[in-house]
């Protein structure tokens, strides 16, 4: 009887260890899809910004320095 009950301690002891790192792991990636939604943002906005006359930007007009 008291094997069974060290036997169940330790299952327990290695799923909490589980949950733990599961939680951590969740942590994560809430943190890296907060990143990830910051930078979309900061990509939307920069797309809406004003663009040259053909829908491309400026930059893309301007002659090289080599010319």
């Amino acid at each position: 009887m008291e094997q069974r009950l060290v036997e169940i301690e330790l299952k327990l002891v290695s799923l909490e260890d589980t949950v733990q790192s599961l939680n951590q792991q969740v942590y994560e990636q809430g943190r890296q899809l907060d990143e990830l939604r910051a930078l979309c943002r900061l990509l939307f906005t920069r797309l809406e910004e004003p663009t040259g006359r053909d829908g491309m930007a400026d930059q893309v007009d301007e002659r090289p320095p080599h010319y």
